[in-house]
């Protein structure tokens, strides 16, 4: 894989392979998939962005995605839930449909300010979705180093990675 972004006097330009976009539109997907509809409730509070749901997430993804707000104090974090999480989806959904969008622009794409951090944001979430399925920390570049191709986790840690230099390319075309 050879794309990334690169800063040009019209703005970051994005160039990726036809391989590489359907890797982030699957990962994309998935992700999508995962984050789901919003928990059900009164319709009224849900026009409002106002959640029934205090209840941290079973899956660890979702709690990574929407960690608690105060960790120390389960009630206000519930309430801090209930008011912010069903804007916090629907601003991970409409990120991934400004990148999707991008994805399926022909050729190199200029991104503006608001796609370039639609962009950061979408590679953050697949980054910590795919590091917390691999249970990655801070000290597990030894763990993989190492790693056997047919070991069912190289995959993914090799995506792991790109999306690392996809994300670390964009941050220095924007603040390097």
């Amino acid at each position: 894989m050879s794309g990334g972004f690169r800063r040009s006097p019209a703005g970051v330009r994005m160039s990726l392979d036809r391989a590489e976009k359907a890797v982030l539109a699957n990962l994309i997907g998935q992700l999508r998939q995962l984050l789901g509809e919003l928990p059900k409730g009164d319709p009224g509070l849900a026009e409002l962005g106002i959640s029934e749901n205090t209840e941290a997430p079973a899956d660890p993804v979702l709690a990574r995605l929407f960690p608690d707000g105060y960790r120390e104090d389960g009630a206000a974090s519930g309430e801090f839930r209930r008011y912010t999480e069903a804007s916090l989806r629907e601003g991970k959904e409409r990120d991934s449909d400004l990148v999707l969008r991008s994805l399926g622009e022909g050729g190199e794409v200029t991104l503006d300010p608001e796609r370039a951090q639609a962009w950061l944001r979408v590679l953050n979430d697949l980054r910590l979705a795919l590091g917390t399925r691999l249970e990655l920390g801070e000290d597990d570049h030894d763990r993989f180093r190492d790693l056997d191709r047919d070991d069912p986790e190289y995959a993914m840690i090799v995506t792991y990675d790109w999306l690392t230099q996809l994300q670390d390319g964009l941050v220095h075309c924007l603040w390097g």
